[in-house]
């Protein structure tokens, strides 16, 4: 069976406890470890990572970064995590829970940066990477043995090792033959994980786990299969594939591949980005409409940069609202031209939002851009709306002020009213 250590990379003899070399104990033995290509990488609780690297009095603390006590957990370090605080964890219940953690604000631009400094090095690895965060990818090492002379396992913890030494934070991988259980994989040995799940084990490994392992299976869908009795993927192994379809369509034939460990998407570096979104939690409950308008406004306006960087324009609006009772609400418009514009992003999210502002409390708030287009399809001017064109133009302008003297230099008279 062959070995690596994970601290200088040499190759260990199958049944020693240490490295040899080094006298690590950190060895990763598999049968197929030089084999597999496909890799998930996954920094480890990020953000309160950054913190601590930035701040070594930390080292030792529960850092929650969040916000106030009426947000929610972003990450939580795992000294934190000990005391039960979870990710998306409500303020309120991270304190009670660990009352003595050090609580730090979001910080997204380092976070941005740091992010950059990870994907740089992941693209030095190779250049098939995918992104899904700031702080996670796909790596497809296929054909990169001839490059760094040797095999993919190796490069990885080379790349770990990198990472620890180059930016002062951690990373757990997982490697397979492909994306959805590469991903399962990076989240097993955390942190400082590296995990390996081959062909030969990948049935009986995905047998014991529950149907929510499997990517797109959300809440709705873990219901849903829970009524019909199915609740691990060893069920799902069980079905044919004619049956899985027909009972749940077109996600059922996804059920019966990947319960099978069947997964045939390929690691792509120009993955299409879902959606833009922005949003704020309150510190108190805001049932007032007027207040809610003026808070929803610099939530478009951040939209529309994010839009405008990313060279995208939206179809479709989406407002969302959380109730003082955690219960999520969310309204959408489709857009009959694509935008760009914080001034259109607003009259449409402005129209949704007076529907639903009759006095309810709201303890969150935000909006999201999806269903792309290119910018050159965005804004044209239509029979109602001529002056469109206009608009971009005065948007543009304010766009290159900001960006040459700061946010705060210039901006329209609604984003005063709070």
């Amino acid at each position: 069976m062959p070995a690596l250590c994970r601290d200088c990379f040499s190759a260990v003899a199958p049944e020693a406890p240490r490295c040899a070399a080094c006298g690590s104990p950190r060895l990763r033995r598999h049968d197929e470890l030089l084999d597999l290509s496909i890799a998930h990488l996954d920094c480890d609780a990020f953000y309160a990572a950054v913190e601590k690297r930035d701040d070594p009095s930390l080292a030792d603390k529960p850092v929650i970064v969040g916000g106030g006590r009426r947000g929610v957990v972003s990450t939580a370090c795992y000294v934190a995590r000990l005391y039960g605080v979870r990710s998306a964890m409500p303020m309120f219940k991270a304190l009670k829970a660990c009352p003595n953690a050090v609580v730090i604000r979001p910080n997204m631009k380092k976070y941005a940066a740091v992010g950059a400094e990870v994907r740089r090095l992941m693209e030095e690895a190779t250049p098939l990477v995918e992104p899904l965060s700031l702080d996670e990818a796909f790596l497809d090492l296929s054909g990169t043995e001839r490059l760094h002379r040797h095999a993919p396992a190796e490069t990885l913890m080379r790349l770990a090792r990198r990472i620890e030494q180059e930016i002062g934070i951690t990373v757990s991988i997982g490697l397979s033959y492909n994306k959805f259980l590469a991903k399962l994989g990076s989240d097993l040995d955390k942190p400082r994980g590296f995990a390996v799940i081959g062909r030969a084990e990948a049935r009986a490994f995905l047998a014991a786990r529950p149907v929510s392992a499997i990517w797109g299976v959300g809440r709705a869908m873990q219901e849903r299969l829970a009524r019909d009795g199915l609740t691990t993927i060893a069920q799902l192994q069980d079905m044919d594939e004619r049956t899985l379809v027909g009972r749940y369509g077109g996600i059922g034939l996804r059920l019966y591949r990947f319960a099978r460990g069947e997964d045939a998407r390929r690691v792509d570096p120009d993955g299409e980005v879902k959606s833009i979104s922005a949003e704020t939690t309150f510190d108190t409950d805001v049932s007032d409409a007027r207040e809610l308008e003026a808070i929803l406004w610099p939530l478009c306006e951040k939209v529309s940069r994010r839009l405008k960087r990313a060279g995208l324009a939206g179809r479709t609006l989406t407002l969302k609202l959380k109730t003082a009772k955690f219960r999520l609400v969310t309204r959408q418009a489709s857009l009959g031209t694509p935008t760009q514009l914080a001034e259109v992003i607003f009259r449409e999210a402005l129209a949704l939002l007076r529907r639903e502002a009759d006095g309810t409390p709201w303890r969150l708030i935000g909006i999201g851009a999806s269903v792309f287009a290119q910018p050159s399809e965005a804004d044209r001017p239509t029979l109602l709306e001529p002056d469109r064109a206009r608009k971009a133009k005065l948007e543009q302008a304010m766009d290159r002020l900001r960006e040459r003297f700061g946010e705060e230099t210039i901006g329209k008279g609604r984003g005063l009213r709070r």
